[in-house]
């Protein structure tokens, strides 16, 4: 496997950058599902898992959005 660069460790972002480099990748994400390198999806996986994983360090008392949960859903259905 070839060597890469991952960029600014997430710690070191501030939050605006952070929530930038999120977007980006999570844009990106189908297009390196379905064409990239196996080597380019598993550096991608490893990013986006790294930024997603300090959001999450960063705000962990965010609110799911009520349709997000297992519930939710569950009402969201039994309504249709």
């Amino acid at each position: 496997m070839a060597e890469h660069d991952g960029g600014v460790a997430p710690k070191q972002l501030a939050e605006d950058r952070l929530l930038k480099e999120l977007e980006a990748i999570h844009r990106t994400r189908h297009e390196t599902l379905l064409h990239g390198s196996d080597d380019a999806l598993r550096t991608h996986t490893q990013r986006m898992s790294e930024l997603e994983g300090e959001y999450l360090r960063r705000h962990p008392e965010r609110m799911p959005a009520a349709g997000r949960t297992r519930s939710g859903a569950r009402a969201r259905h039994s309504e249709e």
